[in-house]
């Protein structure tokens, strides 16, 4: 999974949508995981990352993890398969 091209992420995390013009903020957990997800990882990867800077439960944090990565899914922010 990937992030469309055409998607500019701020350090601040705000994210712009060229082809819609719609824009969205996400938090600093959110801007961890967008920016790993860049790098091509995985939601297991994303976690322990996020473990290792937070006390938080594991099958909680991968609960969240496919819960935002299915919101961008939602909002139409990954290539299409394949592509």
């Amino acid at each position: 999974m990937s992030i469309k091209s055409n998607i500019a992420i701020s350090d601040s995390g705000f994210l712009f949508d060229a082809n819609t013009g719609d824009s969205y903020t996400v938090n600093k957990t959110g801007q961890v995981i967008l920016a790993m997800i860049k790098e091509g990882k995985e939601n297991e990867e994303i976690a322990k990352k996020i473990m290792e800077e937070y006390d938080v439960e594991k099958s909680m944090l991968i609960h969240y993890i496919d819960d935002f990565v299915n919101m961008l899914k939602r909002y139409e922010l990954f290539e299409a398969e394949g592509e």
